[in-house]
């Protein structure tokens, strides 16, 4: 095939025998000097070619370094993100080098990108490439190794079949499982089913491409193996509840092995992929099977199919399978399963809102338009009640509700109860997922077609519950953007059943918008400061629990030093944190750090990312180590920068380019990390940590940060309807107290606390546990909670008994 200027120099530098000798890597022409390799000038056909030949070349000759080595070298690792495609030609070298080196001492074969050039092959296969095929299986179940099986399968089968000795070696470890019924199938199938296996499985090699973007599809779209995947999650289900029947014996995490647990990742992620109705009845109760031991251990049948479940849900998430997660997260009880879970569950969430064909999708559990659904129970009625919690409730001969259930429910129904109580729980998984995945959505500013957002919220009692406590956009029929809350007195069928179902600040009626207008989230960074207060009041007033932090949601705008850096912020620069908590916050919020830091040879410093807006847009951070100080490891903070995806590689963006939602969202993480990981946030660590006292210091007593501010505005408009509120005063960044004993100052953004007239420090670590029985707070945040707990305490200072802070409280001198 023809080659670009650019790809020919390239492979001159790798075939052509005249250039032998040392040469500067990079160089592509006699006396250009040192270039960098920049294959994103390369195609994808060509890369393919380029890669053939780099396969063929030797590592290292006597003395000599080939003059193509380094441009081998930027192939390989390219491969890990690259898509190359094959012509037949380049198909059948590339396997032909690869089996010519089967010999080579310390050389192991490489299947699976064997298997990879087979599917990426863009015509038929030569006769060379069979050949190839077969002596690459050979070698590799001949060299023992048995971690690419189904890529060696399906190299066996396409020269010549598989023989019993074949499947014995590869498949010793799962003859009576799951895993043989499956590749039983894949062989009558065919060698194209064997080859998409292989291509899907999670263990895949350092020199391999990442999967095909259709593999999966390809693989769904086999009739035969969905249905096989339908019965291997039955029979999995099925092992599960005999489990916990006590039919089948219990042993902790024994109740599938490896190869069961893959198989059914893969079943479940074509389960997943198609969007199979009768997936959740199946999924639902296996998840929660899988995640509690049937005694009461803290242990269970299968953590790692739990995982697996999980993972295979964040590449293909539905409503449902969020919810089933969520539903497992809450009856686990080993002690690491909820915060490895909980990491699983966001990036579940953050793909779901990438789905706008699934966001809206809610199951009809009952519930009519006031969030009520009534069940009769014998002579009974149980009511569940949704608006922000699902509330089980009974129903008496004279109408009232009692929380109680009856006794002769307990005596005469219990499979009854237990269905009620398990749809209210459903529900409530339901309503967790719903908020979840909006907020998600927040980043690329997601938005639906009215006609859709009708039929899936509105028209639905569980996502009336959670639309009408939102404030949505949508273009009016002038195309300006109005935002709404909608109607308190709305229901669908009525006034045609979109007439006056939202109103403005002001209370107004909106138009209904246009069936095919965008509805979307409204987001406080597009809305000037005298409309986001004016939200914020409303919210207050009508004391409303959003299902997730909008009206006080915080906004990072770009500052006017952030404009004179351009291509990156400073703005959470130089902040000493918690190592260890920032990266489980790395986790939990779906940034990937490149390498873990520590007091080791490239553990200095170290870069966290986070993918955006469905993978256009990507935010970095910059954090380095700052070695160990009372026990705890420290990393300092650096800069943050986004880069946007252009030609297949992440590019740098200027700051100015960065839309505001995404801007804002970003940040808010960032923000997010120094405010929850500081060691200013360890009431402790004055007492001991010398090297860090002055940040300490400094930073719980500093001018309030974004977040802090929005956290003063919500104390401004809760604390007048407080018992204390006569003696509680706010100033520009704290909450002063007036006791009977002392005045203390609360740092709304530390929430550290210092003593006037000394200004000395106070340490108090209060119980977790809430400021105060039915204070209504407008959002739910622990720092919030933390300094009116502090703020409740402090203000009948004379009834404090515990010693450590009556001691503290006593004049100095």
């Amino acid at each position: 095939m023809p080659l670009s200027p650019y790809a020919a120099g390239l492979l001159r530098l790798m075939t052509d025998p005249r250039r032998a000798g040392p040469v500067e890597p990079g160089a592509v022409e006699p006396g250009a000097g040192p270039q960098p390799v920049e294959l994103s000038r390369v195609d994808d056909r060509e890369f393919g070619v380029l890669l053939a030949v780099a396969c063929g070349l030797p590592r290292r000759e006597t003395g000599v370094r080939h003059p193509g080595w380094a441009v081998r070298c930027e192939v390989e690792q390219a491969l890990r993100h690259r898509q190359p495609r094959f012509t037949p030609e380049s198909c059948a070298a590339l396997l032909a080098a690869h089996a010519g080196r089967t010999g080579a001492e310390g050389y192991a074969v490489n299947p699976l990108l064997a298997t990879g050039t087979l599917l990426r092959c863009d015509g038929p296969w030569p006769p060379s490439a069979v050949r190839s095929a077969g002596v690459i299986a050979r070698a590799a179940v001949g060299a023992g190794q048995d971690d690419q099986p189904y890529a060696v399968a399906a190299l066996a089968g396409l020269a010549g079949g598989l023989t019993r000795p074949i499947l014995s070696r590869l498949f010793a470890w799962s003859l009576n499982s799951f895993a043989r019924d499956e590749f039983d199938l894949l062989a009558k199938l065919g060698v194209t089913a064997q080859l998409l296996a292989a291509e899907v499985t999670s263990n895949r090699s350092y020199l391999s491409p990442p999967p095909l973007p259709d593999a999966w599809q390809r693989l769904a779209a086999i009739p035969e193996y969905l249905s096989f995947a339908r019965r291997a999650l039955e029979a999995a289900q099925a092992r599960i509840a005999a489990i916990h029947s006590g039919k089948l014996p219990y042993a902790a995490d024994k109740a599938f092995d490896g190869a069961e647990v893959e198989v059914l990742g893969r079943a479940t992620r074509i389960a997943l992929l198609r969007d199979e109705p009768w997936l959740p009845e199946l999924l639902r109760p296996l998840l929660h099977g899988v995640a509690v031991a049937p005694t009461s251990a803290n242990t269970l049948p299968s953590q790692a199919l739990l995982f697996e479940l999980a993972r295979a849900a964040g590449e293909f998430p539905t409503p449902e399978a969020l919810a089933a997660l969520l539903g497992a997260r809450k009856v686990v009880r080993h002690r690491g399963m909820p915060r490895q879970l909980d990491r699983m569950l966001a990036r579940v969430g953050r793909g779901l809102a990438e789905r706008p064909d699934a966001v809206l999708r809610l199951p009809d559990l009952g519930f009519d338009a006031d969030g009520e659904c009534v069940v009769p129970v014998g002579d009974h009625r149980a009511v569940l009640t949704v608006s922000a919690e699902v509330l089980l409730r009974w129903r008496r001969a004279d109408g009232t509700l009692s929380a109680t259930v009856p006794a002769a429910v307990r005596r005469d129904h219990p499979d009854t109860l237990a269905e009620v109580r398990a749809r209210g729980k459903q529900a409530r998984d339901q309503l967790t997922a719903l908020a979840r995945t909006l907020e998600a959505g927040f980043p690329a500013a997601s938005a639906q077609p009215y006609q859709r957002w009708r039929e899936g919220l509105p028209g639905n009692g569980l996502g009336w519950s959670v639309a009408r406590r939102l404030i949505w956009e949508f273009p009016d029929a002038s195309g300006r953007l109005r935002a709404g809350l909608p109607d308190d007195g709305w229901r669908p069928g009525e006034s045609g059943g979109s007439a006056e179902l939202f109103r403005d600040i002001g209370g107004a009626a909106l138009p209904p918008p246009d069936p095919a207008a965008p509805i979307r989230l409204w987001h406080p960074v597009r809305a000037a400061v005298a409309e986001v207060r004016a939200w914020r009041d409303l919210i207050t007033d009508r004391r409303l629990r959003q299902p997730l932090r909008q009206a006080f949601r915080e906004v990072y705008l770009l500052t006017p030093a952030e404009e004179q850096t351009g291509d990156h912020s400073l703005r959470f620069a130089a902040h000493v944190v918690r190592y260890r908590q920032l990266y489980a916050l790395f986790k939990g919020r779906g940034w990937t750090a490149a390498r873990m830091l520590g007091p080791w040879d490239g553990g200095d410093s170290a870069q966290a990312w986070r993918v955006l807006a469905g993978g256009a847009w990507r935010v970095g951070l910059h954090h380095d180590y700052l070695g160990e100080e009372q026990g705890v490891e420290c990393a300092g903070t650096g800069r943050v920068w986004f880069e946007r995806m252009a030609e297949g590689a992440w590019r740098p963006a200027p700051l100015t380019e960065v839309p505001v939602e995404l801007f804002s969202e970003a940040m808010r993480d960032v923000d997010l990390f120094v405010g929850v990981t500081s060691i200013a946030a360890d009431p402790h660590w004055i007492d001991g940590g010398r090297r860090y006292a002055d940040y300490w210091q400094a930073e719980s007593s500093r001018e309030l940060g974004t977040t802090a501010r929005v956290r003063r505005e919500a104390l401004a408009r809760v604390l007048p309807r407080t018992k204390i509120a006569d003696r509680c005063t706010l100033t520009d960044r704290y909450l002063v107290v007036r006791g009977e004993l002392r005045t203390y100052k609360i740092h709304l953004g530390s929430a550290n606390i210092l003593m006037e007239p000394d200004d000395s420090y106070l340490c108090i670590v209060p119980a977790r546990r809430k400021a105060s029985g039915d204070l209504f707070l407008p959002f739910e945040e622990d720092r919030l909670g933390l300094i009116l707990s502090k703020a409740f305490l402090l203000a009948d200072d004379a009834r404090i008994t515990d010693p450590s802070i009556v001691a503290q409280l006593r004049p100095r001198g």
